[in-house]
């Protein structure tokens, strides 16, 4: 059973990054997604903000990660500093929110070691 939910999560990560590579240096993705570029907000040791992908297309977030960082912590809140979701995940993994109002937002992902990284992206209809 075990083996069955890591092929699972295998294919859904698999079926998430094709998009969010493709084009990720022109800020455009195909299909409509648009890459949301990670940025370094305090980190103690290698930054791993490579290792973070995430995608917004419509109000529909797209995060995931290529390799394994532990237990992420990650926050989805307003630029005004409103939490919207929060969630942590075991990684090797990928996640989607579904962000409701359209508006300014930033992702945050604390790392088991405290490194913290974000992600500035606007919901538009």
């Amino acid at each position: 059973m075990q083996k069955l939910n890591i092929l699972k999560q295998l294919i859904v990560l698999l079926g998430l990054l094709p998009p969010m590579i493709c084009g990720a240096s022109n800020n455009v993705l195909m299909d409509g997604y648009d890459y949301v570029l990670i940025k370094e907000a305090t980190v103690q040791g290698e930054p791993k903000s490579s290792a973070i992908q995430a995608s917004i297309n419509g109000h529909l977030l797209t995060v995931a990660f290529s390799e394994n960082l532990g237990q992420v912590a990650i926050e989805v809140t307003t630029a005004s500093g409103s939490s919207v979701e929060y969630i942590s995940i075991p990684t090797p993994n990928g996640v989607q929110f579904y962000i409701f109002q359209t508006g300014d937002y930033v992702i945050t992902f604390t790392l088991p070691n405290g490194d913290e990284y974000y992600g500035e992206f606007t919901v538009t209809d």
